[in-house]
């Protein structure tokens, strides 16, 4: 990267930053950026779990999942921590009471 005052603006929050990079094309920036070489961050451990779950649920699950182009059960997990990221915030994040 040069020494040069960079057109990538310094974001308040991320979601100032997703903002940005919706109205705009990274591959315009990319003389910006450099190689990164080490990983982000390592793998995720998951656990596999059991539950119950009516079928409408699941069937309601895979349609959205399909329009959004993506697996239902990554949907699924992914409103999972959505909604353990709201939750959190409404309760705080000291002793979250049991359901």
């Amino acid at each position: 990267m040069s020494d040069k005052k960079s057109r990538i603006p310094k974001f308040a929050n991320e979601d100032e930053e997703r903002e940005f990079w919706a109205t705009h094309d990274a591959t315009d920036y990319f003389d910006e950026t450099e190689e990164i070489t080490e990983p982000l961050v390592g793998p995720r451990r998951k656990k596999l779990i059991n539950f119950r779950i009516e079928d409408d649920a699941i069937e309601r699950l895979k349609k959205l999942a399909d329009r959004k182009g993506m697996g239902w059960q990554t949907l699924m997990r992914a409103l999972i921590y959505e909604g353990l990221e709201e939750e959190e915030k409404r309760v705080g994040q000291g002793d979250v009471p049991r359901i």
